[in-house]
Order: structure tokens, then sequence, then C-alpha cells
């Protein structure tokens, strides 16, 4: 609850008095588990050893990494520009041109109208989420999973479910266990790949198993990809590069392998090769 202070005339006399005001139901369904955890955590850690945070994916905590240089120039050379002004609401053309020919592919060609720039990945995450999702249609969610994705659903009131990832198996889903958590309300499969918190890459026969389901059933795929290229060995290839018929919205961004998370630079990429999405008008309506 809030606690506001107001002024109230009686017998002449102004009194204070205090009143509270209800939590509305978006601001209390607005529970991030991470950090109601780590913002009241009580420890005493060992004086003989540095202190390391681990709860949160910023590569440029300790100093240990560096923007790329030329991400330093581009940004000051474009300062002195006259860049101040508001942009389009789906981002800059050039910028957007420019993440359409770094991520296109000769099975899944992309131009600047399939890009939509967003306040980070988060952002980018819960526009799709908006577009998708509806009281009446959940979300199906993997499990373990990036808490923000229910932070999301549960400010705008849009259920979820949970399809369960196989630790035993690099923590790849359970297809079997995905497929029989769909129903006619279902919006959309989320996926994230490179996994946060697991760590690991999917396959591209795993890939595509996943994409045959969301087919089958009609589904789409909205794919958190902030972690895309940055494995150790195998492949890392988008969802959306691989689907043939399914829609997929990619989440993406420049805070992990640019190493700038502070900048809040991010992006959606649709790849929706048969106009599945018309209606939703993801790069219009978000």
């Amino acid at each position: 609850r809030i606690q506001i202070l107001f002024e109230e005339k009686m017998d002449n006399n102004h009194v204070n008095h205090y009143h509270e005001i209800e939590v509305s139901p978006c601001a209390a369904n607005t529970v991030n588990p991470v950090r109601k955890l780590v913002d009241t955590l009580e420890i005493n850690p060992n004086p003989d050893k540095a202190f390391l945070k681990l709860s949160i994916g910023d590569p440029s905590v300790f100093g240990n990494f560096d923007p790329p240089p030329e991400v330093i120039e581009a940004v000051s050379e474009a300062l002195k520009t006259s860049c101040h002004g508001y942009a389009a609401a789906h981002g800059d053309y050039r910028a957007r041109e420019a993440i359409a020919e770094y991520y296109t592919t000769e099975a899944s060609p992309l131009t600047a109208d399939d890009i939509y720039i967003t306040s980070g990945c988060s952002d980018a995450l819960r526009v799709s989420i908006d577009c998708l999702g509806s009281s009446s249609k959940h979300i199906l969610l993997p499990r373990p999973c990036f808490p923000i994705y229910k932070t999301i659903c549960g400010n705008r009131g849009i259920p979820v479910k949970y399809y369960s990832l196989n630790p035993y198996k690099s923590w790849s889903v359970d297809l079997e266990n995905l497929e029989a958590k769909i129903d006619e309300n279902t919006a959309a499969i989320l996926v994230t790949n490179p996994s946060n918190p697991c760590g690991s890459a999917f396959s591209v026969p795993h890939q595509l198993e996943i994409l045959k389901i969301a087919e089958k059933h009609r589904v789409p795929i909205i794919a958190d990809e902030i972690y895309q290229d940055m494995v150790y060995e195998g492949e890392s290839r988008s969802f959306g590069e691989l689907s043939h018929h399914v829609p997929v919205i990619s989440c993406g961004g420049l805070a992990k392998r640019w190493l700038v998370p502070g900048w809040r630079v991010g992006w959606i990429i649709v790849h929706d090769r048969h106009n599945q999405l018309t209606k939703v008008g993801i790069l219009h309506n978000a």
C-alpha cells in the first residue's frame, strides 16, 4: 500500500490525515523474484576475499571487459551530428537497416521493415509478449527461466504455463512435456537460446524439433536470443533463420555481446515468411 498525506478542512482548522491508497492489480502482480531475493539478502562476506556479484549478467561490472573501441568511436561521432531529436517510434531507419544487414541470411533475408528497436532486450520481450498474450491466452515459459518473463506476464495479467528443461540432457527441452502443455489458448512458446540461467545452447536438430511442434500446433515462437553467437562449442543459430513456416519473434540487443548493457539498446527481429503476424502488426502496434 502507498500512504499519502492530504489536508481536510474541519471546523475552520486544517488537520492532517493519512489515507491509505490500495495498490493496483498491475503493481501488485509485478514481481521480480531475483530482485526480491537479492535486494533483501543480508550476508557477511569473507573479509579475506573479494565479493563477487553473480546475480546479474553485466559484463562491465568488474572492469574486466571494455566495449570494443569501434563502438565507442561510432557513438562519439554520432553525438557530433544532429541526432538529438525524437526518432521514429520503431527506431532510426539507418540503425534498423544495419541490424537487418547484420542478421540477414540466405535462408532468412531481412530488411529494415523487419526490425523494431527497443529499450534493451527486456523491453523487446515486453513488446513481444504484449502483442501476443492476453488474459485468456497464456505464454509457455521454460523451467528454469529468466525471471523477468513471469514479471512481464504478471504485470499484464497474462497467464503462464511452464514446460520442462532436462538437466540430464544439457538442459534441452523436454519435447513431450512441451507438447502436452499446448492447447487452444496457447499464445506463444517462449524459448531462450543460448540459455539464461542454464548456460546451455541447443543443437540445430533440437531447435528443428521444437519448431516442428510449434508448426504442428500453429503456435508462434518468441525467442530470447540476447546471447546468440556466444557459445564455446557447437553452433548458435537463430530460430528465425531455421524456421520455414513458424513465425518467430527474435529478441536481441547490444548488452551482452557488445558489452554495453547500460546503453539499453535492444531490438525485435520479425521472421514471418507467410505473413501470419499481419493482424498482430508488431512493427506498427508496439
